[in-house]
C-alpha cells in the first residue's frame, strides 16, 4: 500500500521516498535495458540525495547482472560519479536531451554534418 501525502501549494518535492525507491528498484532489477535521464531529487544537497544514490546503485547492479545501462545528462552523470558507479555502467553521456532525441529517432545536427562530410569525401 502506498501512503498518500498531501502536497501544499508552497511545498516542494525534492527527492523520492523509500517506498518509491522500492518500486523503482523492482523495475530496474528486472529490466534488460535502462535509460536514465535526470536525477530523482536535489542530489547535490546530501539530505535530498538518497533517492538518486539508490537509483544509481540499482542501475549499476542491473548492469552487473548483464543489463544495458545508459545514462544521459550532465546532472545524471554527476550523480553516478558521486555514487561511485560510473565504471559499472554501460554508457554515460553528458548529452541528456540529445540522447533522448536520438532514441526518439530525431536527426542530430552534429551527426548529420559528419555524415554529409563523409558523403562528400572529406573524411
Amino acid at each position: 500500500m502506498v501512503a498518500r501525502i498531501d502536497v501544499g501549494i508552497t511545498d516542494r518535492i525534492v527527492d523520492i521516498g523509500p517506498g518509491t525507491c522500492v518500486v523503482y528498484r523492482g523495475f530496474v532489477s528486472s529490466a534488460r535495458t535502462v535509460v536514465w535521464n535526470g536525477p530523482m531529487g536535489i542530489f547535490e544537497i546530501p539530505a535530498f540525495a538518497g533517492g538518486t544514490m539508490e537509483m544509481a546503485l540499482a542501475v549499476a547492479e542491473a548492469c552487473d547482472e548483464g543489463a544495458l545501462g545508459v545514462l544521459g545528462g550532465g546532472e545524471t552523470a554527476g550523480a553516478a560519479e558521486q555514487a561511485g558507479v560510473v565504471e559499472r555502467l554501460s554508457h554515460v553521456s553528458t548529452g541528456g536531451g540529445a540522447s533522448l532525441a536520438l532514441l526518439a529517432g530525431a536527426a542530430l545536427p552534429g551527426v548529420e554534418s559528419l555524415s554529409d562530410r563523409e558523403q562528400a569525401g572529406w573524411l
